[in-house]
């Protein structure tokens, strides 16, 4: 297969155990895609057993839909990486950081207590 070099943030560590793409708190699917607009969920979560072979590639952001999070340029992650864990509806982006609007603070990072 003919591959195509693509410059895009990695996917740093995963926590969701229950992912197939997970191994060793590692996401090895080749790019996720994050969000659904609002929520910043791993859309590329599938709950199966791991069938992950390829324990060397780890995953690039491929597209974020969330354009309320800072990274999120054009609908493209501009972080150097992310993390993926449980938090609010699942798998979701822990990086995630409220965008800024005029006369507001940031909100904390999207992670579970």
């Amino acid at each position: 297969m003919n591959g195509k070099a693509v410059d895009m943030p990695v996917v740093g560590e995963c926590s969701v155990a229950e992912c197939a793409y997970n191994a060793n708190k590692g996401c090895h699917a080749r790019a996720i895609t994050v969000g659904d607009g609002i929520h910043p969920g791993c859309d590329t979560f599938l709950a199966a057993t791991p069938h992950s072979r390829e324990t060397a590639r780890h995953a690039g952001v491929g597209a974020c839909k969330v354009s309320t999070c800072q990274h999120n340029e054009d609908y493209e992650c501009t972080a150097q990486e992310i993390a993926v864990g449980h938090a609010g509806h699942g798998a979701s982006c822990l990086t995630f950081l409220q965008r800024l609007l005029p006369g507001k603070q940031a909100d904390a990072p999207h992670r579970q207590p």
